[in-house]
């Protein structure tokens, strides 16, 4: 049974794309995770922002989906996901802000 996600990319008035994932991130929907920031990336400009305040779960699949992309995309997570963030090593790679 697939965790429940939705992923919505956006784009700011100032050009920003951000792509919003709700729900849970894990091994049954990572790869719709993958295909969404690899939709989303742009290679040149601004970093994509990964807004991840509403994702109650996220397991090392859902990691391994961002780390390919970790310099070109900028990371906002609640108090939940900050300290795993950081053991990963992600928070090292990449710019991650407090929601």
């Amino acid at each position: 049974m697939s965790a429940s996600l939705t992923l919505t990319t956006s784009d700011r008035p100032d050009g920003v794309r951000v792509l919003t994932a709700v729900g849970e991130i894990d091994m049954s929907n990572a790869s719709s995770f993958a295909e969404a920031l690899a939709e989303a990336v742009r290679p040149e400009g601004e970093p994509l922002v990964v807004d991840l305040t509403k994702v109650e779960y996220l397991d090392s699949a859902g990691l391994a989906a961002l780390f390919p992309h970790a310099d070109r995309i900028a990371l906002i997570a609640g108090p939940m996901l900050e300290p795993l963030l950081a053991i990963s090593g992600l928070a090292d790679l990449t710019t991650v802000r407090r929601a």
